[in-house]
């Protein structure tokens, strides 16, 4: 198993929660999360004083799917955080180990 987590713009989420979800990801949740990506708007930035820098509203998305479905969560997360700005997120990836219902 694989987790993804996805670190996008609020105004990207929906439309990347939606095709996950369209395409049959269901292990999906979804954070907000305070982060120094470029803003597509300097409204969207605040001075965080407990930071030291300006900081944005940015979303986590996380998910853990098999290892034959990464390729297509990458993909799809990457078309639909897609902004204008050279830098639209970020996407990591990581090896679970074990999974254990509660």
């Amino acid at each position: 198993m694989k987790e993804i987590k996805a670190f996008i713009h609020r105004n990207r989420a929906a439309d990347v929660i939606r095709s996950l979800r369209d395409d049959g990801f269901s292990k999906i949740t979804v954070v907000d999360v305070k982060g120094i990506l470029h803003a597509l708007d300097p409204k969207d930035q605040e001075y965080s004083t407990e930071l030291g820098a300006r900081v944005m509203t940015e979303v986590k998305v996380e998910l853990v799917c098999d290892e034959d479905e990464l390729n297509k969560a990458v993909r799809l997360i990457r078309e639909n955080a897609k902004t204008d700005q050279p830098e639209s997120g970020y996407i990591y990836v990581s090896h679970i180990e074990l999974i254990i219902s509660v």
